[in-house]
């Protein structure tokens, strides 16, 4: 069964303010979460409840709710700020 794919507008808004190679690339990676929110190239980051996977030079940051079938995107950082504490 397929997930709902959730991206805030702030997010989508940040995405559609890249440019447009790099935003269809990302926008592409999210897409393909609704069919498997768990990649093989996904990684579970440590002491979250959140995943990320790559895109470029981009991180897709997001969380699952299997009962509901929803992947939440939380964020869409570069990676040199996708580490950093919030």
């Amino acid at each position: 069964m397929n997930y709902h794919v959730e991206v805030p507008a702030k997010v989508e808004k940040y995405i559609l303010s890249l440019p447009i190679k790099i935003a269809l690339q990302i926008t592409e990676r999210i897409n393909l979460l609704a069919e498997n929110p768990r990649p093989t190239n996904s990684i579970k980051l440590e002491g979250q409840e959140a995943y990320r996977i790559k895109s470029g030079n981009y991180r897709v940051i997001y969380e699952i709710d299997d009962k509901a079938k929803i992947v939440y995107v939380l964020s869409v950082p570069d990676r040199k700020d996708a580490y950093k504490k919030r």
